[in-house]
This record gives C-alpha cells, sequence and structure tokens, in this order.
C-alpha cells in the first residue's frame, strides 16, 4: 500500500483521524509520517494556548463586582457587611439562595404597624404560617408541618369567628 500524502513511499505507519463526525485513515511512509506528527504538535500547542486563552477570560469574569463600591463578593464573605445598597443588585443571584438559607425567605415582613386591625394580623399570621407549613413539607419534616397546620387552623377559627 503506497503512502496517502506522497503516493511514493510505501505505508508503515496508519492513522485513524476523527474528523467532525466523520473517521479518516490514514496510511503513512515513515518520512510524511514525521511531517504529519510536528503538524498535531502544532494543533495541540495551539488548542492548549488557545485553551489556556479561555479558562483565564472565564477567571476574569467570576469575580463579582459591586459597580458603584467595588466590593467583591468574596469580600462580602469575609467581612459579612455589603459596601452600600447597589451591592444587593450587584450580588442578587448569590444573595438570595444565601438569604433564604438564612432566613427562610427572601421576603421582608417587618414589624406589623401598631394601627392594623387584628383581622389583618392574623391573615399575615395565617400567611407566614402556610409559607413555613410549605417549607416543612418540602424538607419532610411532617411533625412540625402537623404542629403548623393545627396551629393555621385555630387562627382559621378566631379569624372566622
Amino acid at each position: 500500500m503506497l503512502c496517502d500524502i506522497c503516493h511514493k513511499n510505501i505505508a508503515t505507519i496508519h492513522l485513524t483521524e476523527i474528523v467532525g463526525d466523520k473517521i479518516v485513515e490514514l496510511h503513512l511512509c515513515s518520512k510524511c509520517a514525521q511531517m504529519k506528527t510536528e503538524e498535531i504538535k502544532n494543533q495541540l500547542s495551539l488548542s492548549e494556548f488557545l485553551t489556556g486563552l479561555v479558562k483565564e477570560e472565564k477567571k476574569e469574569r467570576r469575580v463579582l463586582r459591586c459597580a458603584k463600591c467595588g466590593l467583591t463578593f468574596n469580600d462580602f464573605r469575609k467581612m459579612g457587611k455589603l459596601g452600600c445598597k447597589f451591592c444587593y443588585e450587584s450580588f442578587r443571584e448569590k444573595l438570595l439562595p444565601l438569604l433564604r438559607k438564612i432566613h427562610g425567605s427572601v421576603e421582608h415582613t417587618g414589624k406589623v404597624p401598631q394601627g392594623l386591625k387584628e383581622e389583618e394580623i392574623l391573615e399575615r399570621k395565617i400567611r407566614e404560617l402556610r409559607k413555613k407549613l410549605a417549607k416543612a413539607i418540602k424538607l419532610e419534616e411532617y411533625e412540625e408541618a402537623a404542629r403548623i397546620r393545627d396551629e393555621i387552623r385555630n387562627l382559621e377559627k378566631k379569624r372566622d369567628v
């Protein structure tokens, strides 16, 4: 069998290349195989170089920073304090799961105003308990869920009287 590149010498080396989704077999003489090896080495080093550039670019993008005060998310994690009010928006994607984990919710309920009617206070309490009930069920804490369910029923009875 003759070499697929020079068509002069006898093929002593047989390579199988996968190009895209096609399999290409090459039958090469030792001289053409050596040239092909150098070509492959150059392609690999170019590939490694480009891969390194992509990794560096990704590494640079990973640093999450507030546009206003310059605080990074890693700095926030170390200090436990945000730098300014814009940090909340800058770190939103990372803060939401963190707040959910710490407080059980990302919605601030705050204190009940003094002028609020008792009915509204009961409704607010029932809404909060329903959220806790859903969370307890999701976490498979069925005894806690039953306790919360009973508390909701008691409050609903008070409300409906």
